[in-house]
């Protein structure tokens, strides 16, 4: 085990590292609140002129958040759970606001948290071994880390197809979507970090690193995994209605469809209907409000069975066996659903001025 979670070194380019590789460095509260505190004292700081982002370890950036742990408190004190989800998603919104260059080396497996804290960055930056994913509906959550505003912005309907099934994505595609902007091979990540150190900044810090970036980053080899099948996800996940993607993807019958359908069959039921409004919500929304959106639908979901439930059965007996409540689909009412989007006690503010953790 690692002593230090996240390690910080303010330099010209400031470097951040996720720390902790034996959890594939999944995302804490210890990692995330002193990530955006952080970030706040290098908005002001004249010496910092761009930020890196690393995960430490050859598997993974970051494997998601430390749900394990989040669901543990949930069961002691349901607010004190939600604090992590305050903390994340102000943290995700000073990314996003940052006005200096955020760099994200997206090395390895990328999930849930380490999406938040990349995909909102001005570069994005994968690799031969990078994996993207949003498989929330799996364990009875959704898609947040500012999921709302960016998969919902994807071309066509690729942003419902990925945030209902969690379907895996690699470099090409990712490119291809525009969730990463850059590629290089792994093996030259350090020569690319080295040559941002050696920037000597002027006025547009933007404008230099880009021209670093177009030096030493080329095109993957492998192809795309989405292209024979982005036309179908596109055609099959359309509708005004959930219950109308179901109804494409039956009516199909072919190899593709049949497999979605065995895919979504394990998800929680009230989380594909969630995650469903909440895209479809999302298009029309800043990104500001696409977060405090996600902290009401967080909020609501703690007072629910299915988030337990799934973190037990994906992740803690490990026995992939949760029984869901509503176990079908056609159970989860309207007016269900309506409830997770209602407005709560704590609306999540977003600032620069304030710690991103809330008062205790």
């Amino acid at each position: 085990m690692t002593d230090n979670p996240i390690l910080f070194n303010t330099a010209k380019i400031a470097k951040i590292t996720l720390n902790t590789p034996e959890k594939l460095n999944a995302l804490s509260a210890e990692m995330c609140i002193p990530l955006g505190n952080k970030l706040a004292d290098w908005r002001k700081d004249k010496n910092v002129k761009a930020v890196l982002i690393t995960g430490a370890g050859d598997k993974a950036f970051c494997a998601g958040g430390d749900i394990v742990n989040v669901v543990n408190m949930g069961k002691q004190d349901i607010n004190k759970a939600c604090n992590f989800f305050w903390s994340e998603y102000r943290t995700n919104w000073r990314i996003k606001t940052f006005p200096k260059p955020y760099i994200a080396f997206i090395d390895g497996i990328v999930m849930g948290g380490g999406v938040g804290v990349s995909v909102h960055g001005n570069y994005r930056i994968t690799t031969e071994r990078t994996m993207l994913a949003m498989p929330e509906t799996t364990i009875g959550f959704f898609p947040d880390v500012g999921g709302t505003y960016f998969l919902s912005r994807l071309e066509g309907n690729m942003g419902m197809f990925l945030g209902l099934t969690g379907f895996r994505i690699f470099a090409k595609d990712l490119l291809q979507l525009g969730i990463a902007t850059h590629y290089i091979h792994s093996s030259k990540l350090a020569a690319l970090e080295a040559a941002f150190n050696d920037i000597e900044f002027g006025e547009d810090g933007f404008e230099e690193v880009e021209t670093v970036l177009n030096t030493h980053c080329t095109q993957p080899e492998d192809a795309s995994k989405l292209a024979e099948i982005k036309l179908q996800a596109n055609a099959l996940f359309e509708g005004d209605k959930l219950s109308t993607i179901f109804d494409n993807l039956n009516a199909d019958g072919g190899e593709f469809a049949t497999k979605m359908l065995k895919t979504l069959s394990r998800m929680s039921p009230t989380s594909l209907a969630i995650t469903f409004e909440q895209l479809k919500r999302g298009k029309h929304l800043s990104f500001e409000n696409c977060m405090k959106l996600e902290m009401r639908l967080a909020y609501h979901i703690m007072q629910a069975p299915d988030f337990y439930e799934g973190v037990r059965a994906l992740l803690v007996d490990k026995d992939k066996n949760p029984k869901w409540q509503p176990a079908k689909l056609a159970d989860v009412t309207k007016e269900m659903i309506k409830g997770y989007f209602a407005i709560i006690d704590n609306e999540l503010t977003l600032d620069w001025e304030n710690p991103v953790e809330q008062d205790k």
